[in-house]
């Protein structure tokens, strides 16, 4: 009897888990990767900069995951909404839950909640076209932004900001994005850590690549950027060795600057009816290693306050979550009875995209452990729970053609491979139209 089991999200976790749910099953397997969007791929679709072609390529591997003839893309379907986890059960063999970690952590400041005061990840998926952010949400008429976070995402967040229209047009931006980066009034570009460049968390490769930008003068101030002693790893020795080499440059005139600043931290988010500032504390470590405050503040007029602390997980309706650790509480993915789950919901925002290769492959050993010789406890096929409630399912072949006219849409600006199209609607009347 083959064995049918359910994936819910179509990022790398997810479609790593297909592909050794497929390599290590020693009986048939059917596989099917369940997604809320019309569009597979996950972050590598909506969480890569545009500008990084060769991390998108990734996606090519996955495509071949979702092409295999025991693998079945289902999109536009949602846990919670059009499937409970009873349903799973009741059609599949065994779930995995897979869907990642889609908001970013709060600062715990007042002033957060300004407009004008937004998640790094909403930028983002801005940026990138993601479905659930209009194209109007971000209207960049400050001058200056402030970026909380020293990390890859805010590395990302600053290039895109500090590049030009021109710069990004051959990437896949949506148009109404490109055009809207394109009236940009920013000028002054801040990004804030709270430890020194020693603790920073961006590796070399994007730190270097921001020293490259064309239209933005980078700026290290030399007090922030001393290290005392510590015999660091050659990646955090090549980060200080590239932030001390600009603490020495003078800026040369370019539109817009971009200040890489150390050893603070946001008290305070300024404004009455939008943002617009940022007051800042001066920052040391204690004898135990922890940030404590100096008591020496100052403010920097910015209109934007961009949060990249971190992403986190968020709970899925009917799986258990811990609120602490901001994950599904497993047992080498086993969460209870016929339920596995893979990825940053599993562990942690932790690792790059490769990690879920083996992370997936932790959690299909133990799934496919659990039922050798177990009894079959399905009943009804998901094809007909989903035809009962009105839910046709966006195929793998209507993704397709979704990527097609993306295609077509870049041909007829003259813009690269691809432009993506924006919102759901647009995806829809491309596959079905």
């Amino acid at each position: 009897m083959t064995l049918r089991v359910a994936v819910i999200g179509s990022g790398p976790a997810g479609i790593y888990t297909a592909e050794a749910l497929v390599k290590q099953a020693q009986e048939d397997v059917q596989v099917d990767v369940i997604e809320r969007l019309p569009t597979p791929y996950g972050l590598v679709r909506y969480g890569v900069a545009p500008d990084h072609t060769s991390i998108k390529s990734i996606a090519n591997y996955l495509r071949r995951v979702l092409e295999l003839p025991e693998v079945r893309f289902l999109g536009g379907v949602t846990l919670g909404e059009h499937l409970s986890v009873e349903d799973l059960l009741g059609s599949y063999d065994a779930v995995v839950y897979a869907t990642g970690a889609m908001v970013d952590r709060k600062l715990g400041i007042p002033g957060e909640d300004l407009p004008g005061s937004v998640a790094a990840t909403d930028f983002v998926n801005w940026y990138c076209g993601h479905p659930d952010v209009s194209a109007s949400m971000f209207t960049l008429d400050s001058p200056e932004v402030a970026v909380i976070g020293v990390g890859n995402v805010a590395v990302d967040v600053v290039r895109v900001l500090a590049k030009t229209a021109e710069e990004l047009s051959s990437t896949d931006v949506p148009h109404d994005v490109l055009e809207r980066l394109g009236e940009s009034q920013v000028k002054a570009i801040h990004m804030i850590g709270r430890r020194g460049p020693e603790h920073a968390k961006f590796t070399l490769k994007e730190l270097r690549e921001l020293g490259e930008l064309a239209n933005a003068d980078v700026c290290v101030r030399e007090d922030e950027a001393v290290v005392l002693g510590g015999d660091f790893p050659r990646q955090i020795r090549g980060n200080i060795d590239v932030l001390q080499s600009w603490a020495g440059r003078n800026p040369v005139g370019r539109p817009r600057r971009l200040d890489v600043r150390f050893w603070l931290r946001p008290v305070e988010i300024l404004g009455t009816d939008r943002v617009e500032g940022l007051r800042l504390e001066r920052t040391r470590l204690s004898e135990e290693g922890r940030v404590v405050g100096t008591g020496e503040f100052e403010t920097i007029p910015v209109g934007m306050v961009l949060r990249s602390v971190g992403y986190q997980s968020v709970p899925l309706p009917g799986v258990p979550f811990d609120e602490r650790s901001m994950t599904v509480p497993n047992e080498a993915g086993r969460i209870r009875e016929r339920e596995y789950v893979a990825g940053w919901l599993k562990r942690g925002p932790t690792g790059v995209i490769g990690t879920n290769k083996s992370d997936a492959a932790e959690t299909v050993r133990t799934l496919l452990s659990d039922l050798a010789g177990h009894d079959r406890l399905r009943s009804a096929p998901i094809d007909a729970v989903l035809r009962e409630r009105g839910v046709r399912p966006v195929t793998y072949d209507e993704w397709l053609a979704i990527e097609a006219a993306e295609g077509a849409l870049a041909k007829s600006l003259g813009r690269g491979e691809r432009v993506k199209l924006a919102g759901l609607e647009a995806m829809l009347r491309a596959c079905r139209p």
